[in-house]
């Protein structure tokens, strides 16, 4: 293999030791893979890691004796995350990517196809690659801790190097399809050890303080015949059945957009011939095809900048103050006790595990937000997610009050009232009649002016937007909201409780709806305007498929809420009246209480027959074309004004606030490569190869 392709590589060394393990006659050979890192910097196979491996397995067949058996771990908590994606970029070439996935493929099938019994010690995280190494051994143990996945599909590849054929025929199709693609396509879902070893991916789960030490005593017995290992017979009638809900779940969460989804389900129905002799080599040669293809895709640079963006960036917000300048948050208040604010309380004592208290203006809404934040934690210990003991502790910190006095003591105060100024104005003045001076003062708002809000106040520099996204506990963004007096501290505090809440901080500035609402808002705008243009529904609804968003326009309406959306129309329209109108359609479907434009799926609600009754529909490109240029048009008009420090939190925020595809790039990588940037702003969002094929 060519290591220039991969000249920045840390290098996963395989070393072999020879053991004499009690019992046996003869010695295991055990290979450790580790890359000189702790477990912050997980192990991974580039061109060097493989050839390391290769090498050690070709010492190990020139031992003499012959070892009674090869067994392979990997360093503290990581066995091997799969292959080295930061290469990725410099594969330009056909041949390069062929020759990255056949040398996978052999160097791995010496595990499967050994004369010499191979086990795998999965001692900590196998993702991608790395479990696919475990699957070509004989046996497998893995430690009660571990996590195992295959996140290709997330990232617009496939597992490439055997799993979509050995898997199938190890633990069955229909469980396959759920690793590969169900999970890959739900934020990367992983399988915890016990359910791994439920599914058959492992034959036994052992403890990790002394996991070494019993998985080699476990093998001892494999190989004695005191332990017998039994894997039921996979279901080949079950393959057709399951290969449709494959083809379901990729309609449903990719519209069909995302190639590595569709060659994933190609390969999986492949694996239905099994992996012995000449099936297993026409499976992994389908492989080696669709890792060509995807190495090259545009699809793959898009995730792996989202993947940077989500692994970097959201790590080190780009404009947040020194964190030095945060004070301690010892107690939280929460005005509201609606279903927003109760998700708030619930977030916040989980993670800060500090006292909140929750205010709202009658006895009943306070019991009910304070039995709500009980509730769910009652059920997160019925579930085995919390101690007994945990939950007493946490169950007694969240309280409710009627009077804000209760605030007085607070650090952090944080409304999550009605979407009305003069509403938001007086909470704050209420709170900030009772708190410190050092308290911080914070809104959920989606869409009004902090800085407004903050104006009436004695100390206006204390106030901070903290928005949240719905529902709290699942979306990992929080966009800080910068108000024009909102001094360092009180931001420094703003991003050291998102990230103690394990939120992903975005710092924005106090511009209407920021940047997801923002964005949001026009697109759906767009799509909402052609249906009342005479586009009907159905037509309109499907226009955004090609990008493979989680949900249809008219989806998303239904989970925002239509009076939500309409709010947040509203004012767009009041800041931007140019750009933001407020549609007829929407306002009626709010006065008749409509959640949806259906009444049952595909059949438009009759209350609302009309809504698409004027005289110029729209194809559905001509609506997909409105749609993305007015995208372009919001994300440079956004640039300009200074809203986000540069386009990477534009990017950010969509994929971590709204869901978008990795495989998008966020949107500007879209918007890059198919030209709408261009033709719109006059210029590029991001830097030629960046996010795609270099030019």
């Amino acid at each position: 293999m060519t290591t220039a392709v991969f000249e920045n590589e840390v290098v996963t060394h395989a070393h072999v030791q020879y053991l004499r393990v009690p019992g046996l006659a003869g010695e295991i050979a055990l290979i450790t893979l580790d890359n000189g890192h702790d477990h912050t910097r997980p192990s991974t196979f580039g061109p060097g890691g493989l050839a390391s491996l290769d090498a050690a397995l070709d010492e190990i067949a020139a031992a003499t004796p012959a070892p009674a058996a090869i067994a392979v771990t990997g360093k503290p908590f990581v066995f091997a995350v799969g292959a080295d994606l930061s290469g990725v970029p410099a594969v330009t070439s056909a041949g390069q990517a062929r020759e990255i996935a056949e040398t996978g493929h052999r160097v791995f099938r010496r595990l499967k196809d050994s004369a010499v019994p191979t086990f795998a010690f999965v001692n900590g995280v196998a993702l991608g690659g790395g479990l696919e190494l475990a699957l070509h051994c004989h046996h497998r143990t893995i430690a009660s801790t571990a996590l195992v996945a295959f996140p290709e599909v997330f990232l617009g590849l496939v597992p490439g190097w055997g799993g979509t054929q050995l898997l199938p025929n190890l633990i069955g199709i229909d469980p396959a399809v759920t690793v590969v693609v169900e999970n890959a396509l739900a934020q990367n879902r992983m399988t915890p050890a016990p359910k791994a070893a439920a599914l058959g991916i492992a034959d036994a789960v052992l403890e990790p303080a002394d996991f070494l030490e019993r998985s080699l005593e476990w093998a001892v017995g494999v190989l004695d015949g005191d332990v017998t290992v039994r894997r039921p017979q996979v279901d080949r009638s079950a393959w057709d059945a399951a290969i449709e809900r494959a083809r379901g779940i990729v309609a449903a969460r990719t519209r069909n957009a995302s190639p590595g989804a569709l060659r994933a389900v190609e390969l999986l129905d492949l694996a239905r011939h099994g992996v012995d002799g000449e099936a297993f080599t026409a499976g992994t040669a389908a492989e080696d095809d669709a890792l060509a293809d995807l190495l090259l895709s545009d699809e793959l640079r898009a995730s792996l900048y989202s993947f940077d963006l989500v692994n970097k960036r959201a790590k080190r917000p780009a404009g947040a103050p020194d964190r030095s300048l945060a004070r301690k948050v010892g107690k939280v208040g929460v005005v509201g006790a609606g279903l927003m604010a109760s998700q708030l309380a619930l977030l916040f004592v989980r993670q800060l595990e500090v006292p909140v208290v929750l205010t709202d203006v009658d006895q009943a809404r306070v019991d009910k937000g304070v039995g709500y934040v009980h509730g769910e934690l009652e059920k997160l210990a019925a579930r085995g997610r919390l101690s007994r003991d945990r939950l007493n502790r946490l169950t007694g910190l969240v309280t409710g009050s009627l009077d804000k006095a209760a605030f007085a003591d607070a650090d952090l105060v944080v409304e999550a009232v009605f979407e009305e100024m003069s509403v938001k104005q007086q909470v704050f003045a209420e709170v900030e009649a009772v708190v410190s001076a050092e308290c911080v003062l914070a809104t959920n708002t989606s869409a009004l002016s902090v800085t407004e809000m903050a104006s009436k106040l004695e100390h206006p520099e204390r106030v901070v937007g903290l928005h949240f996204f719905n529902p709290v506990a699942v979306l990992p963004l929080l966009e800080v909201v910068r108000a024009e007096q909102t001094d360092d501290a009180a931001l420094a505090t703003a991003f050291a409780v998102g990230k103690a809440l394990r939120k992903s901080c975005v710092l924005v500035a106090d511009a209407p709806a920021f940047v997801v609402n923002r964005l949001l808002t026009r697109f759906l705008g767009e799509v909402t305007a052609a249906v009342e243009q005479g586009t009907p529904v159905a037509v309109a609804d499907r226009a955004l498929d090609p990008l493979g968003l989680p949900m249809t326009p008219f989806e998303l309406l239904t989970l925002v809420g239509p009076p939500v959306a309409l709010h947040v129309a509203e004012r767009m329209h009041e800041a931007f009246p140019d750009r933001f109108a407020v549609g007829e359609g929407l306002r009626r479907m709010v006065e008749l209480g409509k959640t949806s434009v259906y009444s049952e799926p595909g059949v438009v609600d009759p209350e609302l027959e009309g809504i698409d009754a004027g005289d110029s529909p729209l194809s559905e490109e001509q609506v997909r074309d409105r749609a993305v240029e007015a995208l372009a048009q919001e994300i440079g008009l956004m640039l300009d004004e200074g809203v986000v420090q540069a386009v990477q939190d534009v990017d950010l925020c969509m994929v971590l606030g709204a869901g978008w595809p990795f495989w998008l790039g966020g949107i500007s990588a879209h918007l890059d490569r198919t030209g709408v940037s261009e033709r719109v702003t006059g210029r590029r969002f991001l830097p030629r190869g960046v996010a795609s094929l270099p030019a």
